[in-house]
C-alpha cells in the first residue's frame, strides 16, 4: 500500500492533541469539527489555495520550540477593556461599560441555551463551503479556550484582547454585535511556538465592528489565523493587520455579506526581512443587494523574504448593485524577495463594480535621489518611501486616533530594521 503522507500527518496531528471533554452545545460542535477535518485532511502543499505557502510548520505534531523576548505591547497606551491570555488561561475583567458581556467560552459551554452556540463552529462551517479549511475545523474541534463577546450598545472603549503565547496555542473567540451596536476588537500579543486562532463575527442588523490586530515584531512565530464573518443588512465591519518579522503568518479572512447595503474593508500593511513568509488569504462572498468591499494590501519585503495574497470576490446571482474593490501591492527592497499573488473574481449578476489589480516593483529611485538630493540618509529616505507606500493600508483604520497610534507604532518598527 502506498503511504498517504496527507492522511500520515493528519493523523499524527490529532494524535498529539486532546479532545476537550465537554457535553451538550459545545461538545457537539467539537464532535462535529473533528468528524468534518477526519474527512478532509490537513492541508498539504498540493491543495490549491496552499501552493503558495508550505503549510508544515502549522500542520506538524511538534511545533518546535521558539525563545521570545518580552516586548511591550503596542497597545498598552491605548484606554481599553483588556483580556489576558496566557497559553490557554483567560483572565477578564470585571470593568466592564454597560451594554458590553464578556465569558470564557469554557464557560459559555456550561450553559444549556447560550447565544454562542447559534455560531461557535457555524460560521466558520459555512466558510469551510467553498474552499476546505481545515485548520479553521481543526482549532473548532480542540480549541482550549477563547472569549465570548457580545456587544448590545455602542461600547465607546475597545475592547483589548492581549495573547502571551509560549507552546502550542489553540484560541477560538465568538463576537456577537447586535442590531445597532457597535465594537472596537484590538487584537495583540505573542504567539510562542505555534498559534492557531479563530474569531467567528456575527453582526445584526444596522451593527459595527471594527477589527484591529497588531502581530509582531517577534522573529520566531509560526501563526495560523481565521477571521469569520456574517454580515446582516446596513453593518459595518473593518479590519485593518499590521504585521512585521514572522517566520511564517496565515491570515485568513472569509466574509459573507448577508444582508442589503453591508459594507465590509479588510487591509493589511505588512513588511519582514529574511525568511518572513505572510500570506493572506480573502474570501468576500456578496449574496445581497448593494453592498460594498474593499481588500487592500500592501507588503514591503527585502532580504528574501517572501509576500503571498490569495484574493476572491464572488458575487451571488441577485446581488445587483455590488461594489467590489481589491488591490494588492508589493514593495521589493531587493531582487531576492518575491511576491506572489492570486486575484480572483466570479460574478453571476450584471449590474456590478467589480475591480481588481495586483503590482509588483522596486523602490522609485527618482524619489529616494530627491530625498538623498536634500540630505536625508539613504536608510531614513528608503523609511519615509516605505511608510508613504504602506499609507494607502493604514488609512483604512476607522478611528482617527488608532490610526495615528499605528502609524506611530510602524514608523517605530521600520526605525528598528
Amino acid at each position: 500500500m502506498v503511504a498517504d503522507p496527507k492522511k500520515n500527518a493528519t493523523d499524527e496531528r490529532l494524535a498529539s492533541l486532546t479532545l476537550p471533554q465537554e457535553s451538550g452545545w459545545l461538545g457537539s460542535a467539537r464532535q462535529n469539527a473533528l468528524a468534518r477535518v477526519k474527512a478532509t485532511g490537513l492541508p498539504g502543499r498540493r491543495d490549491e489555495y496552499w501552493r503558495y505557502t508550505n503549510p508544515a510548520a502549522l500542520v506538524q505534531a511538534d511545533p518546535g520550540t521558539t525563545v521570545g523576548t518580552p516586548q511591550a505591547d503596542p497597545f498598552d497606551a491605548i484606554e481599553a477593556v483588556v483580556i489576558m491570555v496566557e497559553d490557554d488561561r483567560v483572565t477578564l475583567t470585571e470593568d466592564l461599560p454597560e451594554g458590553l458581556e464578556i465569558m470564557r467560552l469554557s464557560d459559555a459551554g456550561k450553559a444549556d441555551i447560550h447565544w454562542a452556540r447559534d455560531i461557535y463552529g457555524v460560521l466558520e462551517m459555512r466558510g469551510s463551503g467553498p474552499v476546505p479549511r481545515p485548520l479553521a475545523m481543526l482549532n473548532t474541534a480542540f480549541a482550549t479556550d477563547g472569549v465570548v463577546i457580545r456587544a448590545t450598545g455602542k461600547i465607546a472603549r475597545p475592547v483589548h484582547i492581549r495573547t502571551v503565547g509560549k507552546g502550542d496555542l489553540i484560541l477560538h473567540h465568538v463576537v456577537r454585535v447586535e442590531a445597532g451596536a457597535s465594537l472596537t476588537l484590538l487584537k495583540s500579543g505573542t504567539s510562542g511556538a505555534r498559534a492557531n486562532t479563530v474569531t467567528e463575527v456575527d453582526i445584526g442588523e444596522g451593527g459595527a465592528l471594527h477589527h484591529l490586530r497588531i502581530q509582531g515584531p517577534d522573529h520566531h512565530r509560526h501563526v495560523n489565523t481565521h477571521v469569520f464573518v456574517r454580515q446582516a443588512a446596513e453593518t459595518t465591519f473593518k479590519s485593518f493587520t499590521l504585521s512585521a518579522n514572522g517566520q511564517m503568518t496565515r491570515n485568513e479572512a472569509v466574509i459573507e455579506l448577508t444582508g442589503d447595503n453591508a459594507v465590509s474593508t479588510t487591509a493589511c500593511a505588512a513588511f519582514g526581512k529574511g525568511d518572513f513568509h505572510h500570506d493572506d488569504t480573502v474570501f468576500v462572498t456578496h449574496d445581497a443587494v448593494n453592498c460594498q468591499s474593499r481588500q487592500v494590501f500592501k507588503k514591503v519585503l527585502r532580504d528574501g523574504a517572501t509576500g503571498v495574497f490569495q484574493g476572491k470576490i464572488l458575487v451571488k446571482e441577485g446581488a445587483q448593485k455590488t461594489d467590489g474593490y481589491q488591490i494588492s501591492q508589493a514593495l521589493l527592497l531587493d531582487d531576492d524577495s518575491q511576491f506572489l499573488a492570486k486575484p480572483e473574481l466570479e460574478i453571476y449578476a450584471d449590474d456590478v463594480a467589480c475591480s481588481h489589480g495586483s503590482t509588483t516593483g522596486a523602490i522609485d529611485e527618482t524619489a529616494l535621489f530627491y530625498l538623498r538630493s536634500r540630505g536625508v540618509p539613504k536608510r531614513v529616505a528608503t523609511d519615509l518611501l516605505v511608510l508613504s507606500f504602506l499609507a494607502e493600508a493604514v488609512e483604512e483604520i476607522e478611528d482617527d486616533g488608532l490610526r495615528e497610534h499605528v502609524g506611530a507604532c510602524l514608523a517605530d518598527w521600520l526605525s528598528q530594521g
